[in-house]
């Protein structure tokens, strides 16, 4: 039991530096950043579990607003007061949809992945783009409309979502089994 909860521990932080890492390597387009942050998070929803890996997010999110400048655009607790914030907060609501879903079966197939991926981006983009609208239109009083909303937050990045979400059901179902059978 003890050498489980290390092994949970263990992994729960190396998907906090996965995050972090994820956050760095990114592709700028318009208003919301094209990072790697997305494959991390569903990745850690998938290998350990909606809980787990909803954690993992979150203690990613709390380093951040602690002032670590580990966040896409910097850090600190101002930045909740950045639009994209939603987003994060989506990727610990994301993770722990897309791991329940995921985990439902001991061996989970490929298109369950993919769907249980699918459904994780859906929910990000929810928070992502709702955290967008209120904070552009109530805090910084430069409303958006939904057009440009839907332009600019979902459409130019989702194609790259799209395909993290591939690559993602492809390693999760490569690496499920593996940490099922203890062997990571």
């Amino acid at each position: 039991m003890r050498k489980e909860k290390t092994r949970d521990m263990v992994l729960c932080a190396m998907f906090v530096a996965l995050i972090v890492a994820g956050a760095f390597i990114k592709i700028p387009i318009p208003v919301v950043p094209f990072t790697l942050q997305y494959l991390f998070t569903m990745l850690a929803g998938l290998l350990l579990g909606g809980k787990m890996g909803a954690l993992s997010v979150c203690i990613y999110m709390f380093l951040g607003l602690a002032g670590l400048p580990i966040f896409a655009q910097g850090g600190g607790i101002g930045y909740i007061f950045q639009p994209s914030f939603g987003y994060i907060i989506g990727f610990a609501a994301g993770a722990y949809v897309t791991g329940n879903i995921a985990n439902k079966t001991s061996r989970p197939g490929f298109k369950r992945l993919l769907s249980a991926n699918f459904l994780g981006l859906g929910i990000v983009y929810l928070f992502g783009m709702a955290y967008y609208y209120l904070i552009s239109d109530l805090y910084l009083g430069t409303p958006i409309g939904l057009w440009p909303l839907f332009l600019y937050c979902f459409l130019l990045a989702v194609p790259g979502d799209i395909a993290l979400c591939i690559v993602g059901a492809i390693l999760g179902k490569r690496l499920i089994p593996l940490i099922k059978e203890r062997r990571i």
